[in-house]
Formats: structure tokens, sequence, C-alpha cells
């Protein structure tokens, strides 16, 4: 089940993870002038101009944390590498979950390596991370204004200003969510494997403690 978490995750961090569209006008006027779409991927993106602000059509691609650093955006900066940090320990945190389990699986059956809560502990962290992961962008693109600052660096020095700013979550954003509920499962399974392991060494201990005294002493 982490294994496929961690498939999940890599499938998403591949593709886009957003979609913002905004609308042009002059500077100081609700004069019209046209339309700004960009494609948010963790470590790239797409900035979709039409007639925004100047005339005609334009695509530019762009690397997301350099781009943000440049236009001076503390905070989406910020979150943005949080998210991307957070995004590493989860993958790292799953790795550990895997090899714990592998080793585990491999070595002396009296020996293992933190036993369950090896377990626990990755899978736990790595649920919590990822719901983290999940608030935090979708935060980013929603309230701060890293999509219009984004726009305004591309425009040239010609003032203008953004409108009816709209944003949707794309594929990559919602596969975390299949990591989180495996990262989930994994606890589970590994908890109701204890419990019944734990109950069938009670039943194996059961005849013992009912024998008679005869048989316990012989």
């Amino acid at each position: 089940m982490t294994a496929l978490s961690v498939g999940f995750m890599g499938w998403g961090m591949s593709t886009g993870w957003a979609r913002t569209t905004m609308e042009c006008t002059t500077a100081g006027t609700s004069f019209f002038n046209g339309t700004a779409m960009i494609t948010w991927k963790l470590f790239e993106g797409v900035l979709s101009r039409s007639f925004c602000p100047s005339f005609g059509a334009k695509d530019v691609d762009f690397q997301v944390v350099p781009r943000l650093i440049e236009i001076d955006g503390a905070v989406p900066v910020a979150l943005h590498t949080l998210v991307l940090c957070l995004l590493a320990l989860c993958l790292l945190f799953s790795a550990g979950s895997i090899l714990i389990g592998i080793y585990n699986s491999v070595s002396n059956p009296y020996e293992t390596y933190m036993g369950p809560m090896g377990i626990y502990v990755c899978s736990s962290l790595s649920t919590i991370q990822s719901v983290l992961v999940l608030i935090i962008f979708a935060v980013n693109v929603n309230v701060t204004n890293m999509a219009e600052g984004l726009v305004e660096n591309y425009a040239d020095g010609v003032a203008f200003e953004t409108r009816n700013k709209s944003s949707e979550l794309l594929l990559g954003y919602f596969l975390i969510i299949p990591y989180v509920v495996l990262s989930l499962s994994a606890i589970l399974v590994i908890y109701f494997y204890e419990h019944a392991a734990y109950k069938q060494r009670q039943e194996q201990q059961r005849p013992t403690e009912d024998a008679p005294k005869e048989i316990m002493m012989y």
C-alpha cells in the first residue's frame, strides 16, 4: 500500500496542480483588455496571455520558485517552498516505512527493527504532512497574490489591473488524496494484523492456563 501511495504521489508531482484565470483592465478604468491563465505545476508553469496587457497572445514557460522570488512575493515563496519540503519528507518517510517492512519480513522473526511502531510513525507522519500539503497549496493559490504578481511581472511596465480571479485545482493536487488514504490504510493493516496476532497468542496460552494442577506440575 505504501509503495502504491508513492506511485500516486510521483504521478501527482509530475503533472498540473492548479489553473488560475483572471481578467485584465486598463489601470484606473473598467475597460476590459484581455485575459491571463496560469497553469501551475510544482516546479514549472505556463502563463498564457491574450491581450493582457498588450495586444496579441503569448505563452510563457517559467520556473515557479525563481519567478516567485523575482516578484518579491515572500509569502507565496515561503508557502510553495514549504509544500515542496513537505512532499520530500512524505517520500522520505514512505521510503522508511517500506524499508522497515521489507527488513522485518526477511529478518529473524524474533528480532525486528522498530516492530510495528516504525510503520505507525512513518505512515502517520506521511499522512499528516500530505494533509498539510493539500491545505497550504490551496491557500497559496486562492488567497495570496501569487498569480497577480506573476502576470504583472511579465507586463513590461505597462500599467493595468487584474480582476475576477478564479482558480481550479487539477489532477496533480487530487492525486495526493489517494496517498493520504493508502498511508492510513497501511496503518490500519498493521494494527489489525497485530491485534489478530495478539488474540491468537492469547488463545494459544489458554489451554496451559486452564490445565489441571497435576499436568502443570508434570
